[in-house]
């Protein structure tokens, strides 16, 4: 039986019709586009809050965060509601992070939200709420802490839109300096750049030398035996 065929008019009104109805179906897209605003050095002093704590908790798109230092910011904060990634909001995915896990943020404080911020059938997942938090990820907003080391997009220079480049960890406590104006941004950038294995050899011939016995550089040298 012969099968009638569409005129063309007729066949592409009707793929627009399918393609239409694909679209109400299909999820919306996630990709974030936005302008690399800078290193955690340039983005930090302008944020609304920064703090040096852990993440106590995993819910939806948001982590609670326990805050062990305010560095910059209201002193009154001790738990935090951060939020992250939904839809084509431009922050961080909440699997990059691990409960447990050492940070330091620069946070934005969600003081407006928009009009399609929360969906009833997803309350773990949303915009977020008046008065929490959110994180960016167009900026080297976070850092991550090891130990008393802190490690990421730390200073100008770093490629960007990378958060995890290749450079040596900083001492939390120089941060914290630079952050109170007691640090240069260059003291913060040469100790981004240490060479790790050079430092620990600087650290071994100084332990070396303390074990030798002094020398007295004004003494004769002893002859040597023909």
């Amino acid at each position: 039986m012969a099968t009638a065929e569409l005129p063309m008019t007729g066949r592409h009104v009707a793929g627009l019709f399918i393609a239409a109805i694909i679209g109400l179906y299909a999820p919306a897209s996630s990709a974030c586009e936005c302008l690399w605003e800078g290193s955690f050095a340039e983005v930090a002093p302008e944020s609304d809050l920064v703090v040096l704590g852990s993440i106590a908790r995993k819910k939806g798109n948001a982590i609670d965060v326990e805050v062990d230092v305010t560095l910059a910011g209201p002193e009154w904060e001790s738990s935090l509601r951060v939020w992250l990634k939904t839809g084509a909001y431009c922050r961080p995915e909440s699997d990059q992070f691990d409960e447990g896990q050492r940070l330091v943020l620069a946070l934005k404080k969600l003081t407006k939200l928009p009009d399609d911020s929360f969906n009833p059938s997803t309350p773990n997942i949303s915009y977020g709420r008046i008065g929490d938090y959110e994180l960016s990820s167009c900026g080297g907003y976070w850092l991550t802490v090891e130990g008393l080391r802190a490690s990421g997009n730390l200073v100008p220079g770093m490629p960007r839109y990378s958060h995890e480049p290749e450079m040596s960890p900083v001492l939390v406590g120089h941060l914290i300096a630079y952050l109170k104006g007691a640090a240069s941004l260059e003291s913060l950038v040469a100790a981004s750049e240490e060479d790790p294995e050079l430092e620990a050899l600087r650290r071994d011939s100084r332990g070396f030398l303390r074990g030798l016995p002094p020398v007295d550089l004004e003494a004769e040298p002893e002859a040597k035996p023909e």
